[in-house]
């Protein structure tokens, strides 16, 4: 771990934060960032019918810490692909006050290193290409991959982590992850309606 945060250190010039797995205590955090980050729609979004109601994938809920408060997450979810294993990243979200001191790039930074760990063949995302380019990502094998609703085709971008893992990917890319209950989906909910608004 020491290693992972003077690296993150190193990348981003500062050393007032630290990367770790999600705490269920993060949650109201994390969904007021969400809604400073993205906006009332969020929820509409495509690639949100990838999380709907779905666990994101096993140690691949990340949060980046300053002081004790959130200032930063990305979560990977569970997919298929048109039929081959995959994760979908996102949202990738850092408080405006944090933004463009590194902290965007160490959370992908870790996650993918996690995700490489933990074996996944590939990540998929919907982003601008010239950000995630640097980790990798391209449209490159993602041309014959569609959403569960209208996306930008060049915004749909994969990077490979185990080489040819999306050779031949074809097809609708649908969740795959575990379920959440109902009942955690409207606590959590609950949570974060009685947190105050972010800035």
């Amino acid at each position: 771990m020491n290693a992972v945060l003077k690296k993150i250190a190193a990348h981003s010039g500062i050393s007032s934060f630290a990367i770790r797995a999600e705490r269920p205590s993060d949650v109201a955090a994390r969904e007021t960032l969400l809604d400073a980050s993205f906006g009332d729609g969020r929820h509409a979004r495509t690639c949100q019918r990838l999380r709907d109601g779905r666990k994101p994938a096993e140690d691949l809920a990340l949060a980046a810490v300053s002081n004790g408060k959130l200032m930063g997450t990305v979560r990977l979810w569970h997919v298929s692909a048109g039929g081959v294993a995959a994760l979908a990243l996102g949202p990738l979200a850092v408080a405006a006050s944090h933004r463009k001191l590194g902290v965007g790039a160490a959370l992908m930074e870790r996650a993918l290193e996690l995700a490489q760990t933990h074996d996944h063949g590939a990540v998929i995302l919907l982003g601008d290409a010239p950000y995630y380019a640097r980790f990798g990502f391209s449209a490159f094998k993602t041309g014959s991959l569609l959403l569960p609703g209208p996306f930008e085709r060049d915004r749909l971008l994969a990077v490979e982590l185990r080489e040819a893992a999306l050779e031949g990917a074809s097809g609708l890319i649908v969740p795959t992850g575990a379920r959440v209950s109902k009942m955690r989906r409207a606590h959590a909910r609950g949570i974060a309606r009685s947190m105050p608004c972010a800035a």
